[in-house]
């Protein structure tokens, strides 16, 4: 039997989507242990010869808060960039903006809460104080030409307040819109959205006046819905899913978290509906496999475990 996945188009849904490889950066920054800087390397490369063509490499915040990521200068400087691929970074504040363009990032990402509880457990300020903090990032990048997406977490459930009503990322989402991101990415950081959920977010935000073609979603494998969540999406026009090679990273807010949706999980459903990605499947599947030996242990990625290649 050919280990690829049976090819039976939908009508309405998307012909072709992005997949935005978050794994260099939300992956790697929950790992206990730092990742050595050349295999850092090496697995952005292997990403990119893989075919992902937005691959977001690192984040320029404080080594104090994430030690993960403290090398975040080097590795960029030490980035082999392939043609037509985008290499992201995130940036918290206007330090972390000013460290990004010295080593020549060119697309940027800042990151909001639409509750107001992990504005202030995570990001350390009010949700105000977090928009406030990303407007001069957004306004000088523009100035200079560099596109800026835009992170929301929280956007369907808190682990401190609970459900969260589909007003309150809709309204970010518009905030962030108006101050001038690109994309805006909505999150389900504890991974506790379903389907009709995502479907009464989008439709909000649609409302809030940000359309599907602005807006990304950003899928939590907890309760094993991200797929479900995924197809919801792609039925309300989403063309943009974020998503982790080998299901890299966990969630520190919710018990018994598997982190974010695996790339390899992702891309395996969208060949399975015929929607173009770019992405050679059985070459993600072999970087995913590498980089669980190089962490010690095996991948949670159901379609890595299921294909062994």
């Amino acid at each position: 039997m050919e280990p690829l996945p049976a090819v039976h188009p939908r009508p309405g849904l998307p012909e072709r989507v992005s997949v935005y490889e978050v794994g260099p950066r939300d992956g790697l920054q929950a790992e206990e242990t730092v990742v050595p800087l050349p295999v850092k390397l090496e697995l952005i490369d292997r990403l990119g010869e893989a075919g992902l063509a937005i691959i977001e490499a690192t984040s320029f915040v404080s080594a104090r808060w994430v030690p993960q990521l403290a090398d975040a200068d080097e590795l960029m400087t030490g980035l082999r960039r392939r043609p037509g691929v985008r290499y992201p970074v995130l940036v918290p504040n206007e330090r972390g903006f000013e460290r990004a363009m010295a080593v020549g990032a060119d697309e940027l990402a800042v990151f909001v809460s639409a509750t107001e509880t992990f504005a202030k457990q995570n990001l350390g300020t009010t949700l105000e104080g977090a928009l406030e903090m990303a407007a001069p990032v957004v306004a000088a990048a523009t100035l200079a030409g560099v596109p800026v997406r835009g992170y929301v977490s929280m956007c369907f459930g808190d682990p401190w307040e609970g459900r969260v009503d589909p007003s309150a990322p809709a309204e970010i989402a518009a905030r962030l819109s108006e101050l001038g991101c690109s994309t805006i990415s909505l999150g389900d950081t504890i991974g506790v959205a379903t389907a009709g959920q995502v479907m009464a977010v989008l439709e909000r935000v649609a409302t809030a006046g940000v359309p599907p073609d602005r807006i990304a979603l950003h899928m939590h494998d907890t309760y094993g819905q991200a797929l479900a969540n995924v197809l919801a999406g792609l039925e309300a026009g989403i063309t943009e899913f974020d998503s982790s090679a080998g299901g890299l990273g966990g969630c520190p807010y919710a018990k018994s978290a598997t982190g974010n949706l695996a790339t390899e999980d992702l891309v395996w459903m969208l060949d399975g509906l015929g929607i173009e990605t770019g992405v050679d499947l059985a070459k993600l599947v072999a970087t995913s496999r590498w980089l669980a030996t190089m962490l010690g242990r095996p991948s949670p990625s159901r379609v890595v475990a299921a294909l062994g290649i």
